[in-house]
């Protein structure tokens, strides 16, 4: 028989003192990263997202509709693209979201360990700096994972009342997290672990509540489910594939922590990598930490084991999720030993630091003071173009009116197919000629563009080049002058452009002949 509820640790009362510290905290932190978010321009992914965001739907190729829906809201509201305007709600979502670290660190250790874990969350580059500025599905998910997280906490307790009411919220939280990143299902699985093996709280897996919640987020999850069926499961296969392979090279593993740790911190990663492993030993006699432990220990190994069978690339981001769930066990070890002084100091250091080097990223991307240290002319790549806003694309389309209903961008690749289109501004269509044309596929078809004259846009390709590959879609291919981008007023890289007559889509192409 399952045992009854017992309560779930200790709901420690909350002083004002630290709650007044994260309130400066999340003040200091929104500032400052508005004005990176208005300074600098939007990467490749962050382009991709803006631009493609124009049309809402009930899901996108790669992810989830919940972060794509949110650019789509700021895009509305706003009535603009700006930098500042798309990124606006990201830092709004990072600032709830270190309120949220520190209500789910305190209701587990108490407000001291809140405060140092929501500290921790905003040192930590991949969540403090990225996810919190950019354009991101990552930017709901973390919220979303730590709000079911105090919801979860709130429902084992019992002492907070209603547990179904707290069992359903914490599914509501978790089908907005399925929603933003289908990462956000491998925390979920860490719940369900951690009901099974934990003697105390086994009982409510015969209980319905758990269930209820699961029924909740799934319908919550619902739109995602019918755009994948009526896109031939196009977005599961997509990021299913991702894991898959035949392959082995048991060295990726350790690359994959690696640059996990770099993104963390190394100091910070091997913190995170002690409390797991300590949480790990003690096992379900320590309920709390037995909980912060699977809720983060399923990310952080899958994502490096999969680097050691599957031929794609495993990103070091993808399991930050999973680290942020070990940051209250951090917390709680800080607020323990804060009084030592070389701690006091790492973490001023620390601060220190990733400021300095956020200062550095910032400024460099807005004045570009280092082109000569950066600049690569032997690949026509500088390391910025990424994080810079193609504008000039637009102008050089502009004055050679280029930008009308007759003519589409065509871009050979689709990372570089956001950039162009966030610098068109949606003016004109921007279809993608390589087969991995990702969510352009939906939205511009080649098919939608035939028969119009298509500029062909890449960094490196020559006429001889272009003509050999797309030859056969269009009638003829004729150079146009080169575009030469600037990054604060100096030659950043040229874009080689090229016009197309008469595109005729391959399959068009294929029949004709």
């Amino acid at each position: 028989m399952p045992s009854e509820p017992d309560d779930f640790g200790d709901m420690p009362a909350i002083p004002m003192r630290p709650i007044y510290a994260v309130a400066a905290l999340i003040l200091g932190t929104a500032i400052l990263r508005m004005i990176v978010a208005s300074t600098t321009g939007l990467g490749i992914d962050e382009s991709y997202m803006t631009a493609l965001a124009r049309q809402i739907q009930l899901g996108y190729f790669d992810h989830p509709p919940l972060a794509w829906w949110i650019t789509w809201g700021a895009e509305q509201l706003f009535r603009s693209e700006a930098n500042w305007v798309v990124r606006l709600p990201f830092v709004v979502l990072f600032a709830a979201t270190t309120w949220a670290m520190y209500g789910f660190a305190a209701a587990l250790f108490g407000a001291r360990a809140g405060l140092w874990a929501a500290v921790l969350l905003n040192l930590v580059p991949v969540l403090g700096v990225t996810t919190a500025t950019w354009v991101l599905p990552d930017g709901p998910l973390v919220l979303m994972l730590l709000c079911a997280g105090i919801c979860l906490v709130r429902a084992l307790d019992g002492k907070s009342g209603n547990a179904t009411l707290w069992w359903l919220l914490t599914g509501i939280c978790a089908g907005l997290a399925l929603l933003s990143k289908y990462s956000a299902v491998l925390i979920v699985a860490g719940v369900f672990f951690f009901l099974l093996t934990t003697p105390t709280k086994r009982f409510w897996l015969a209980r319905p509540q758990p269930y209820m919640a699961g029924i909740v987020a799934v319908l919550i999850f619902a739109p995602v489910i019918i755009w994948n069926l009526d896109h031939g499961f196009a977005s599961f296969a997509f990021q299913g594939g991702r894991a898959t392979g035949a392959q082995w090279h048991p060295g990726r593993v350790f690359q994959v922590l690696g640059g996990e740790a770099l993104f963390l911190l190394p100091w910070i990663w091997l913190l995170l990598i002690l409390q797991l492993i300590g949480a790990l030993t003690r096992g379900p006699s320590d309920e709390r930490r037995w909980l912060c432990a699977w809720l983060g220990v399923i990310p952080v190994i899958l994502f490096a084991l999969v680097a050691a069978w599957s031929p794609h690339r495993v990103l070091y981001h993808w399991a930050a999720p999973g680290y942020m769930m070990l940051l209250p066990l951090a917390g709680h070890w800080i607020a323990r030993h804060i009084d030592q002084l070389w701690l006091r100091r790492a973490i001023a250091m620390t601060a220190t630091f990733v400021v300095i080097l956020l200062a550095i990223f910032a400024t460099q991307l807005h004045f570009n003071y280092m082109p000569a240290v950066l600049g690569d002319p032997w690949t026509n790549k500088h390391p910025d173009s990424d994080a810079v806003d193609w504008t000039d694309l637009r102008a050089s389309l502009a004055q050679q009116n280029l930008l009308d209903d007759h003519h589409f961008v065509a871009s050979t690749r689709w990372l570089q197919a956001g950039k162009y289109d966030y610098a068109v501004g949606g003016t004109i269509p921007v279809v993608v000629l390589d087969t991995d044309d990702r969510e352009y596929g939906i939205e511009h078809p080649m098919s939608s563009v035939a028969g119009r004259d298509g500029i062909i846009v890449d960094p490196q390709m020559t006429l001889a080049e272009i003509q050999q590959r797309y030859g056969k879609m269009f009638a003829s291919i004729e150079p146009l002058p080169v575009v030469t981008l600037n990054h604060a007023g100096q030659p950043m890289m040229t874009l080689n452009l090229f016009m197309g007559h008469g595109f005729q889509p391959p399959q068009a192409a294929a029949s004709a002949q």
